[in-house]
């Protein structure tokens, strides 16, 4: 009975990590937006909250395009560069792979500042409604618990 209450809690409570540690990332790319040869990074939130939720991990190196658009290639090569992972909630890891660059820059900096403050923005709103449902979802089970 309780983790029919509490499933959903689990699963907002992995999606507030993850939306979390975004922050993070694109923070640094905005705080890096003027270092030379930094590659802005970041991560696909829908399948790093979906390998977050289930047990099993896909394997492959993720590749990160625009936003809305979706680009996946395995490892085709033993010399490749394996892309580092974010640790979330329990076994889960997140892929942090490097944003296809938008524009070219002379100092080969793939920040892209106007797509990094849309990202930021949308992501503190989504945060905050993250961060809403559960405060509500706990009070309605306070006020059941309370028989009010």
């Amino acid at each position: 009975m309780l983790d029919k209450m509490t499933n959903r809690l689990d699963f907002h409570g992995n999606a507030l990590i993850l939306r979390a540690e975004r922050q993070r990332i694109i923070a640094s790319n905005i705080a890096n937006a003027d270092t030379p040869g930094y590659v802005a990074r970041d991560f696909k939130f829908s399948e790093a909250l979906s390998e977050a939720t289930s047990s099993t991990s896909a394997p492959g190196v993720t590749r990160l395009a625009t936003a809305g658009s979706a680009s996946t290639q395995g490892a085709t090569d033993p010399r490749h560069i394996p892309v580092s992972t974010v640790s979330v909630a329990g076994d889960a890891r997140a892929r942090l792979a490097y944003a296809v660059q938008s524009q070219p820059a002379l100092d080969n900096n793939t920040v892209d500042l106007d797509r990094e403050r849309a990202n930021f923005v949308d992501n503190s709103v989504r945060y905050e409604a993250t961060l809403r449902f559960i405060n509500g979802n706990a009070k309605t089970m306070l006020s059941a618990i309370q028989g009010q």
